[in-house]
């Protein structure tokens, strides 16, 4: 019967890579550079939408108010709240509707 918590005896090769090591403690991989691929693998991946050169983040980003939930393009400062908004994501004002709306929205509908 094979100890459950003998990592000697559990774990002899690297997930990642497949090498084998003799593991320190709780050592999963051979090496960081084996850790960090598997910490990689495991991350969402992030998407961004590029933007054109010489235009500034600040005129293609969707800010929300926290408060009364107003969104706005461009604009970092709530006029009805006079609050600071918090950024949502890139996007610009809508094509059918003028509101503005970031890219995330565009792709979860």
């Amino acid at each position: 019967m094979t100890p459950r918590r003998d990592d000697s005896v559990t774990m002899t090769a690297c997930p990642v890579c497949g090498t084998p090591f003799a593991p320190s403690g709780r050592q999963r991989f051979c090496g960081q550079a084996c850790r960090q691929s598997a910490y990689r693998a495991r991350q969402p991946a992030v998407v961004l939408a590029p933007i054109e050169p010489g235009v500034a983040r600040r005129d293609v980003t969707i800010y929300e108010c926290s408060d009364c939930g107003q969104r706005y393009h461009a604009q970092q400062w709530c006029e009805d709240c006079n609050r600071p908004c918090q950024r949502l994501g890139t996007g610009g004002p809508c094509p059918s509707c003028g509101d503005p709306i970031t890219i995330d929205d565009l792709i979860r509908q």
